[in-house]
């Protein structure tokens, strides 16, 4: 936790940045890296009959809830290293989730 889901950025390009970013996005959060998750989803975007190929990045950033000022800067790193890989558009959007409605192995993580 947190956990990132990547849209409209190849796996093969972002894997090459995953490490630094999480080392960033854990110091910014005052966690270990083992509580990130990113993934890449694979999303084909459509419009009347026709495919379209994603010319922009969407993050999606599920976590618990740090601040506005720590969501910038978490915000801003995500940025910075998806702009590395040559995508010029990036929207990241927080989901924040409640500690009472989160579990891990069936028990939640604050009583």
């Amino acid at each position: 936790m947190p956990h990132l889901f990547f849209r409209g950025v190849p796996a093969e390009k972002l894997q090459s940045v995953t490490s630094p970013l999480a080392d960033e996005l854990a110091a910014l959060c005052e966690c270990g890296t083992d509580n990130f998750t990113m993934a890449c989803l694979h999303t084909t975007n459509v419009f009347g009959s026709q495919e379209s190929v994603a010319d922009f990045a969407f993050i999606e950033v599920g976590w618990f809830e740090r601040g506005q000022q720590t969501r910038n800067r978490f915000a801003q790193a995500i940025t910075n290293y998806v702009r590395q890989l040559g995508i010029s558009e990036i929207e990241i959007v927080f989901h924040a989730y409640r500690e009472d409605s989160y579990y891990i192995n069936g028990e939640p993580v604050e009583e």
